[in-house]
């Protein structure tokens, strides 16, 4: 369904840059491949209505975390400290790595 390009990963660092939560950082819990969108810690915050049932045995307005497009999310670079476009480079052993096209520094977590 979703063909655009996802360069956002599990506990990736971004910044909100359009809608309601601008400017706003924070570290993403999950993402949705299939309809580029992804879920960010504490941003876009939604009310439901939820009954009661054996995970939440009180019921009530509960607030949670709405998924949001990641095109309006921005990849934090951990050397510049930015909001940063992100590149696809392959590797000398043929290995894919995001880096950054502020300071060319590889985004991939180090292990």
């Amino acid at each position: 369904m979703g063909a655009g390009k996802n360069y956002l990963k599990l506990n990736d660092k971004v910044e909100v840059v359009a809608g309601k939560d601008k400017g706003r950082v924070g570290k993403i819990t999950k993402v949705y491949p299939d309809s580029d969108k992804a879920k960010v810690e504490k941003i876009n915050m939604i009310k439901r209505h939820m009954k009661p049932n054996m995970q939440n045995q009180q019921g009530g307005i509960i607030e949670m975390e709405a998924a949001m497009h990641v095109s309006n999310l921005m990849l934090i670079c951990s050397k510049c400290a930015k909001a940063v476009r992100v590149k696809i480079s392959r590797l000398e052993d043929g290995t894919k790595v995001r880096v950054c096209k502020k300071c060319g520094e590889s985004i991939e977590a180090r292990a």
